[in-house]
């Protein structure tokens, strides 16, 4: 068990409907061809439009109950001889085989709360992308103002209807801002208003380590990646001072420095 496997139950209600960088990936992969790799696939909002677009895609997770989801999806989609789910560390991989495109999408990079976790995944994913394969990291662009205004609040994000239970569920966070250590430490807090009227809670909490542009460019070239473009929109407008995102796009470099 982990710490992500609370989230399995929750995980497509709160974030199956986000498409927006959709297009941005099969663009990507348009252009390099399969096969692809996610890391950090969760329950496999991605894996499973790109392999009905006709790709061959392995996701990578720690959570076996995100994994346990995902494949439930895939088997009721028939797609399993073009996904391959992998229980693993992101930090550790041992794939049989390589990839042209690779990427960590919507913030899932910064649950690596250490430069030295972050060089060490960066390199191992860099020895399972072909010559010319590509690595995309999307994250977000720290504002200074936005964090400090969350630090210490308590906001309430969303609100669904749960399919199977009938449940009204609400989704809290609250987030703790470190700005010495660059980290973040989030609680999602799920409340279910059950049919009988029971109410019922569930704390879902997690720590992410933000970067900024420089530092993460830095990264990549340590771990030997050329980057080719940093990005403000899955729409790929430049980064600019107020975008939201900041989506990195490097390739394999000749050599990663020891």
């Amino acid at each position: 068990m982990t710490d992500f496997d609370v989230f399995a139950r929750f995980y497509d209600a709160d974030y199956g409907g986000f498409q927006d960088d959709l297009l941005m990936y099969r663009g990507f992969a348009e252009r390099t061809g399969g096969p692809l790799l996610e890391l950090a696939c969760g329950t496999g909002r991605l894996l499973l439009p790109l392999a009905q677009a006709g790709y061959e895609i392995t996701g990578v997770d720690i959570s076996p109950a995100l994994l346990a989801v995902a494949r439930r999806k895939i088997e009721a989609a028939g797609l399993q001889e073009r996904v391959t789910l992998v229980q693993a560390d992101m930090r550790d991989l041992r794939l049989p085989r390589r990839f042209r495109l690779a990427f960590v999408a919507i913030n899932s990079f910064m649950h690596l709360l250490t430069t030295g976790d972050q060089l060490r995944a960066l390199r191992c994913w860099r020895e399972h992308l072909t010559a010319d394969g590509l690595l995309i990291l999307d994250l977000f662009q720290p504002s200074p103002q936005s964090l400090l205004e969350a630090d210490g609040h308590l906001t309430l994000d969303r609100q669904w209807q749960d399919p199977e239970t009938g449940a009204t569920v609400l989704r809290q966070t609250s987030r703790t801002l470190n700005l010495a250590e660059q980290t973040l430490e989030v609680t999602f807090i799920y409340e279910e208003t059950l049919s009988d009227g029971r109410v019922r809670r569930t704390l879902a909490p997690f720590r992410m380590r933000y970067l900024h542009r420089f530092e993460a460019e830095l990264l990549l070239e340590l771990a030997g990646y050329e980057l080719e473009q940093v990005y403000g929109t899955y729409d790929l407008d430049p980064l600019e001072s107020d975008s939201e995102r900041m989506i990195l796009v490097a390739r394999k470099g000749a050599e990663a420095a020891p």
